[in-house]
């Protein structure tokens, strides 16, 4: 996608913007942001959850671990948002296999979907979430366009990201691909050779894009690893996504990075002083 040059209203509280709202106070000093797709965007990161669960739980059947403990089933909540959340598939599959105590021979991207390497464990998943793909699809959060307008009003350029090489089949479907200015998908990252997350290359690749620098540009993850990525690439804010609202999920993403962390991307929308 052809990037967008990053331009701001001289005063967003008068203009054009102003009758979808003014931006909120944390991002009022951003050039630009980046989403994150999965689970941020669209509300496929259950998707992912459900088609690794399949995958895991085979596997587990297929080589028990030695422990006893290690063989319960793939936790979707939990073991997904440690272990696999925002991470490239073969390194999800391997942090999951090797928390379980599981070291499966790496294998090769021609192996068929199975349980014998990582690569057929990541093949089943891959396989697994295109057929609930299909049957079910994805849809935007509708906290995320409401954001989206008001930075759009206010001409603060976004970008997508995501590990996943189906983010502008998702976005596509969702009907918000042309909302983004630049997409830096598992495909363009395979392209370019760029380390997963919590590197944050995936993140300085879309600010490059926007041509805004990284401590100007804010990041907006609902992943560990994306917080992660998005601190120790010095953007800022970096804003967590507790979709989970589990005992310690926000914590978790606070500790990981993120500057503030919310429900949802409408809460921004909502709040009057930087924070939370």
């Amino acid at each position: 996608m052809t990037p967008t040059p990053a331009a701001r209203p001289p005063d967003p509280s008068t203009g054009p913007g102003e009758a979808l709202g003014r931006l909120p106070p944390v991002l009022r000093d951003a050039a630009a942001v980046v989403f994150d797709t999965d689970g941020v965007i669209t509300d496929s990161a259950r998707v992912h959850a459900a088609a690794w669960q399949t995958a895991f739980d085979a596997c587990l059947r297929d080589h028990p671990p030695p422990d006893p403990g290690a063989r319960r089933p793939f936790d979707p909540r939990e073991d997904y948002r440690r272990h696999v959340d925002g991470k490239a598939r073969l390194d999800g599959a391997a942090a999951f296999l090797a928390s379980r105590g599981l070291h499966l021979p790496p294998g090769t991207p021609s192996d068929e979907p199975g349980t014998g390497t990582v690569h057929a464990v990541a093949a089943l998943k891959e396989r697994e979430f295109t057929r609930r793909l299909r049957e079910h699809g994805a849809a935007a959060y509708p906290g995320t366009l409401r954001l989206l307008d008001v930075l759009a009003a206010h001409r603060v350029p976004s970008a997508a990201i995501s590990a996943s090489r189906h983010a502008r089949e998702l976005l596509s479907a969702a009907g918000v691909l042309d909302r983004f200015a630049v997409l830096v998908d598992g495909n363009e990252a395979a392209r370019l050779g760029l380390p997963g997350k919590p590197h944050p290359a995936l993140f300085l690749e879309a600010a490059r894009h926007l041509g805004t620098p990284a401590e100007r540009t804010a990041v907006v993850e609902d992943a560990l690893a994306g917080v992660q990525a998005g601190r120790h690439g010095g953007f800022a804010p970096v804003i967590g996504v507790d979709r989970i609202q589990g005992p310690t999920s926000s914590e978790d993403l606070r500790k990981h990075g993120a500057d503030i962390v919310v429900g949802d991307l409408g809460d921004l929308l909502t709040r009057t002083a930087p924070g939370g």
